[in-house]
Order: structure tokens, then sequence, then C-alpha cells
């Protein structure tokens, strides 16, 4: 009894000592390619083990620890052999303290996917080297999503993850994939990252502390100081605004947010309703009339 005992405690002991930071789902679909599927299946197991089994940061997280995300691969039509080409779409979530309920964190689809492989080629990545497009794209997504989990639980707690990602990008200047340069485009992964780093919108990251470990994490006994919290967070998306509007990171904020906001805000009093309203009709005008429904909405 005590050797299985010993043996049980030394399996258990290994996985929370070898669990990573990321619980990551992934999907590829490649219906608009021709020919044979079973490469994107083993590029599928590849992507799945590449997240999930290397390690990212210096911390240990338990299993239950671990950041729910998801990755989604679309290939088009110009995918042929060795040669992909497609969109990637990256969500993550965030639990909430003491409630079965998930913050989603981000929700970002990213058009600019292309990259060389040989199917059972080994995705290989250094952090200070440029191997594989496929490879630095991925890992430039861990890192973000890594760096938002961390700034949730502590101000600008996820800088160093960040950087992380820079040094990705950078590595990457000189390559000719599509996403890394600031002349290509002001909706890609560099400005993304541009965004989150550049001191003029930390309020930004300083938003994504406050709202989720101020605010959210507080609302499963106080929801009212939950609510009033969370307003106050908003403002900060707004001074964020007045600087620039139309910023890349604010873009992806209201698509992974915009449903939670107004579901936490048509809850709460009629002033907090028409304050929220007014700032989210503000920083998003494209959604200004699912915003403007919250008035209606009855308080408690």
């Amino acid at each position: 009894m005590i050797k299985y005992f010993v043996v049980f405690f030394i399996v258990i002991f290994s996985l929370e000592i070898n669990a990573q930071e990321l619980d990551c789902q992934v999907s590829v679909n490649s219906q608009q390619v021709d020919g044979d599927k079973r490469r994107f299946q083993t590029l599928q197991t590849a992507v799945y083990e590449f997240m999930n089994n290397r390690q990212w940061t210096n911390r240990k997280f338990k299993p239950e620890e671990r950041i729910e995300c998801s990755i989604f691969i679309s290939f088009d039509k110009s995918t042929s052999g060795e040669y992909y080409k497609g969109t990637i779409q990256i969500q993550s979530r965030r639990p909430i303290f003491n409630s079965s309920y998930y913050s989603p964190m981000l929700n970002l689809k990213d058009n600019n996917l292309s990259f060389t492989w040989v199917e059972y080629d080994p995705l290989n990545f250094d952090v200070n080297t440029f191997t594989n497009n496929l490879t630095s794209v991925l890992a430039y997504y861990a890192y973000v999503i890594i760096g938002m989990d961390f700034d949730s639980y502590s101000q600008l707690g996820g800088t160093a993850y960040f950087n992380n990602a820079q040094t990705v990008v950078n590595n990457a200047q000189s390559e000719s994939f599509t996403g890394w340069k600031s002349y290509e485009s002001d909706d890609n992964r560099y400005w993304f990252l541009e965004n989150i780093l550049n001191s003029r919108y930390e309020d930004f990251r300083v938003f994504t502390y406050q709202y989720h470990r101020l605010a959210l994490d507080l609302m499963y006994d106080k929801l009212s100081k939950g609510r009033v919290q969370a307003l106050a967070s908003l403002k900060l998306l707004q001074k964020v605004n007045r600087v620039k509007p139309n910023l890349r990171i604010m873009k992806t904020l209201m698509d992974a947010k915009k449903d939670e906001f107004i579901g936490l805000f048509a809850g709460g009093q009629p002033n907090e309703k028409t304050q929220a309203k007014n700032i989210l009709v503000e920083i998003d005008p494209a959604n200004s009339g699912e915003y403007q429904k919250m008035s209606t909405a009855g308080g408690r």
C-alpha cells in the first residue's frame, strides 16, 4: 500500500512540476486546399505540441493554473506543397475568482500567416534567432497570451513576456514574410505590440489589471463595488482612446470584451449604465447601437 502511495505521489508531483504555461487547443482547417489532407493533421499535432509542451517562462505552473487559449488556423487555396498561406485566430480567457466564469482576454485574427514547412520536420524555436516563420508567429502569440494574463494579475506584470515578443518581432525584420514590419499595415503583429509597449498607451495595461483583479475578481461577493471599479477602469480606456483613436490594441480588446461589457453594465444603476454607455460608444462607435441597449436593461 505504501509503495502505491509513493508512486502516486511521484506521478502527481511530476505533473505539477512539468506543467507548462498554456492549455492551448489547436484546430486546422484545410477545406480550401486540394490534395492530401494528412499533412494538415500532422501539422495540427505539431502546433499543439509546440504550444503546450514548451516552457515559455521560468515560472512554475500547476496544471489547473495553465492559461486556457485556442488557435484556429485556416489555409487558403494558394497553399501548395511546402508553402502554406492563410489566417490564424488567437483566443484566450482568464478565470474569475471564486466563480465558474471566464473572462475573454484575446480575440484576435491575423490575416498574414505564411510559412514553409516539410511534413514531420520539427518545429524549432529560439527566442534570439529567426528559425521559421511558423514558430515565430506561434511564439509571438504565446508570449502575448502570457503577457496579457500576467498583466491581469499584477500591474504591468506581463512586461517580460511582451519584451520576448518584441525580440521575436525584431528578429523577423529582415525576413520576407508579412506581418512583422511597421510600413506594411497599421493592423499587424508589429503594431499590436508597439501599442502594448508604448508608454503613451500604458493606461491600456493598467486597465487590464484594474478591471480584472480589482473589479471582476471582487464581484463574487461585492457586486456593486466591483462594478464601480469596472467603470473607473473603463475611464482608463477612454483616456487611451483620446490620446490616439482606433489603436490596434483597442480594436482587439473590444472584439474580445464587447459582450462582457454590455452584460456587466446592463445590470448596473442608471447612472452607471449611462456613463458606461457613453464611454463605450466613444471608444467603439461601430457598435454604438448595441451599447445603447444597456440604457433600457433593468438594474440590480
